[in-house]
């Protein structure tokens, strides 16, 4: 997702990340295995079959390390950041954001509301395991009133805030470093946006300090930071769609898409975030259980080939495909079939 202009600018930070990634790929860290890092290794099929290189014209991308057949599973990632659609706080897990069973049992928290007064906020997890994970901003999150905050998303449908927010703990409590996101392509924002994310950046920050949580421990919550990590998510944050397997859960997911909240929550992915779009991939992420993505082929893929997604839905004609990249994503698409007006 990155243009070839801002590309050459991180060249050097970028080449000591991907080291990294290339290191990370074939270690499975020791997370529950529904969220096992980009790891084709850690399920028995060797390192993943792909390089991350630089494109002529689109900055980073990801290429096919050798021969990959139609079908074959690339590689899985996990989210570094998740969060669950508002809407779906009751039905799918609070930290991996699978569908939860009828039987779970919620973990009720309650938290100093204003004037003094005392709400029960409920969040849900699908198994022990999770609950456990979710230490790393859940800790810190659930001490804290966020009545304000969470109205504020809510009245204007805000989502991408809130994966802020979680982000913001995760980095309080240790979880995540504060660079963790620099990596990547930022949109390009607008004057009337960035005056919103001031209002919302306030509110956030006025949660912590409400927390008395100490000034060394909050140097890295400054407005540029707040809008610097906003932008990278609005651009590289995936809608999470779940696979339905059941004639129940067809039914939810075609409600759900009537009602215009088809997606279990939105997570941003490292790898995944270098994947260039086209309008005729050859390759597409799919959510089977829960956020732990994985990138499989749609095609036979040959040695060297760059490996592209579908950011939007192809199925739309020409004009508004090209709409909604140049608005959403900020390019002007020119794969093969926008040059034919197909």
């Amino acid at each position: 997702m990155f243009p070839a202009g801002a590309a050459l600018s991180r060249r050097r930070a970028s080449s000591e990340l991907l080291r990294q990634l290339c290191r990370t790929t074939s270690v499975a860290p020791p997370l529950p295995p529904s969220l096992s890092t980009v790891a084709a290794a850690a399920e028995g099929i060797g390192p993943p079959p792909i390089r991350v290189s630089f494109t002529e014209s689109a900055g980073r991308g990801v290429f096919a390390a050798r021969g990959i057949a139609a079908g074959e599973l690339i590689h899985s990632a996990q989210p570094l950041v998740a969060h669950p659609s508002p809407s779906l706080l009751d039905k799918v897990c609070y930290y991996c954001l699978r569908r939860l069973q009828k039987e779970a049992s919620p973990i009720s928290t309650s938290i100093l509301g204003e004037n003094d007064s005392s709400k029960t906020t409920a969040c849900y997890f699908c198994s022990e395991s999770c609950r456990e994970q979710s230490k790393g901003f859940y800790e810190v999150e659930k001490g804290l009133d966020w009545t304000l905050f969470d109205d504020h998303c809510s009245m204007r449908r805000l989502k991408y805030p809130l994966m802020v927010k979680r982000l913001a703990c995760m980095i309080l409590s240790g979880a995540a470093s504060v660079d963790c996101l620099d990596i990547l392509q930022p949109a390009s924002l607008h004057p009337e946006t960035l005056l919103e994310m001031e209002d919302e950046f306030q509110l956030l920050k006025d949660t912590f300090t409400k927390g008395h949580f100490k000034n060394d421990s909050m140097t890295f919550l400054t407005k540029e930071w707040y809008i610097n990590v906003l932008a990278r998510i609005r651009i590289n944050a995936f809608r999470i769609e779940l696979v339905a397997k059941t004639y129940e859960e067809m039914l939810a997911s075609a409600a759900a898409f009537i009602a215009a909240d088809a997606a279990v929550g939105n997570a941003i992915y490292m790898l995944p975030s270098f994947y260039n779009h086209d309008c005729d991939p050859n390759a597409h992420i799919i959510w089977l259980e829960n956020a732990n993505a994985k990138l499989k082929a749609l095609r036979n893929i040959e040695a060297g080939e760059e490996l592209r997604i579908c950011y939007i839905d192809a199925s739309m004609e020409f004009e508004a495909r090209q709409k909604i990249l140049a608005e959403g994503f900020g390019f002007q698409c020119g794969c093969l079939r926008c040059s034919s007006r197909d």
